[in-house]
C-alpha cells in the first residue's frame, strides 16, 4: 500500500532524507521568531520561538539519529567520506548539541532569557551558521556524489 501511495519511498535506502528538512525549518523559524520577539517585545512571539526551538532540537535528534544509522550504507568513495561525510556529521552533531542546550536554557528562563540575552542571540546565530554549513555538506554529497543512492539510476514508473 505504501508503495502505491508513495512510490518514491520504495527507492530510499534510509529515512534520513525524509527528516533532515524539519530541523532546518524549525530552527530557522525559531531564530526568525526570536528576532521578531526582540524587536516587537511581544511575549507571544517568544513563546512561538521557544516552541520552534524545542521542536527543532527534537527534529535535529531524529535527523542525527537517522544519519548515524544510515552512515555505514552511504555509497561514496573514501575521499568523499573523509572530506564531506565526516565534516557533515560533526557539524550536524554540533547543531544538535547547540540546539538542545539553547532549548534547555530558553525553557529554564521561559520564554526568553533576560540575563545573557546577547549571548543567547549570538549562540542562535552560531547555530544557524553551523546548521547551514552542515546542511550544505550534506547537499553536496547528495547532488555532487549521488550519496542518496540509486534513485536517479532507476526511474520511477508513475503509470502503474
Amino acid at each position: 500500500m505504501m508503495e502505491t501511495l508513495f512510490p518514491g519511498i520504495s527507492h530510499l535506502q534510509n529515512i534520513h532524507p525524509l527528516v533532515v528538512h524539519f530541523p532546518i525549518a524549525f530552527l530557522t523559524g525559531s531564530v526568525f521568531f526570536y528576532l521578531l520577539a526582540l524587536v516587537s517585545r511581544k511575549e507571544a512571539l517568544a513563546n512561538t520561538a521557544l516552541a520552534l526551538l524545542i521542536t527543532g532540537a527534537l527534529a535535529a535528534a531524529a535527523a542525527v539519529g537517522t544519519g548515524l544509522y544510515a552512515e555505514p550504507g552511504v555509497m561514496v568513495s573514501h575521499s568523499v567520506r573523509e572530506r564531506l561525510l565526516s565534516v557533515h556529521k560533526q557539524l550536524m552533531i554540533a547543531t544538535l548539541v547547540l540546539s538542545m542546550a539553547l532549548a534547555l536554557w530558553a525553557t529554564a528562563k521561559r520564554p526568553f532569557p533576560q540575563k545573557g540575552r546577547a549571548i543567547f542571540f549570538l549562540l542562535l546565530i552560531i547555530l544557524m551558521a553551523v546548521l547551514s554549513v552542515g546542511a550544505d555538506y550534506g547537499a553536496r554529497m547528495v547532488y555532487d556524489y549521488n550519496a542518496g543512492g540509486n534513485a536517479c539510476s532507476q526511474p520511477i514508473d508513475f503509470t502503474k
